[in-house]
């Protein structure tokens, strides 16, 4: 007599048992998977989150600084405007004085039988119209204008002679430059 053994309800249980390990393992394997995306997930939409919410901070710095730049920019206008008043107003007080000692030196070296009939300026260049009895008139006001502290080089541009009311004159038309006995003393000294 032989004797027979079932294996197949042994076999049939271990098939089983394998399946629950496997579908065990493959729901662990989901279930860790699915926790390692969520926690990659949630942690890369933190930094994203964090550089959005880092790039609008500096976004409203730097329009604060733009705003700032253009207060900057509009005081360094009035700056310098203001310095160029400054300057204009320096120049005016300077000058002040300097017209004073102009028109007196006009008063001063004029000769006798010598008018004038305009003077213009424009900087320091003075253009000087006038009629003389004669040319040796001129020529003696030219001499005490390059004498002057205040007006120098003179240039006799143009000399007419004409009838005037039954007199002979001299209409000339002759150019000087304007100084100051300070910067004549500064430009003989740095010479």
């Amino acid at each position: 007599m032989a004797i027979h053994i079932n294996l197949l309800p042994w076999r049939e249980e271990l098939r089983k048992r394998r399946e629950r390990i496997f579908y065990g393992m493959l729901a662990t394997s989901v279930l860790l998977g699915a926790g390692v995306w969520l926690i990659t997930h949630t942690e890369l939409n933190g930094r994203i989150d964090y550089q959005h919410d880092r790039n609008q901070f500096l976004k409203a710095e730097i329009a604060q600084l733009d705003k700032k730049i253009v207060k900057i920019r509009k005081l360094e206008a009035t700056k310098k405007r203001l310095i160029a008043r400054m300057e204009v107003i320096q120049k005016l007080q300077q000058g002040r004085p300097q017209i004073v000692h102009l028109f007196h030196q006009f008063v001063t070296t004029l000769p006798d039988g010598l008018y004038l009939t305009s003077i213009k300026e424009q900087d320091s260049h003075i253009t000087i119209t006038g009629m003389a009895e004669s040319n040796a008139r001129v020529s003696n006001y030219m001499e005490n204008l390059d004498g002057s502290r205040w007006l120098t080089d003179p240039d006799l541009k143009v000399i007419e002679v004409k009838d005037h009311n039954g007199f002979r004159t001299s209409n000339f038309t002759l150019a000087v430059q304007q100084t100051s006995p300070a910067a004549s003393k500064i430009a003989q000294g740095g010479s």
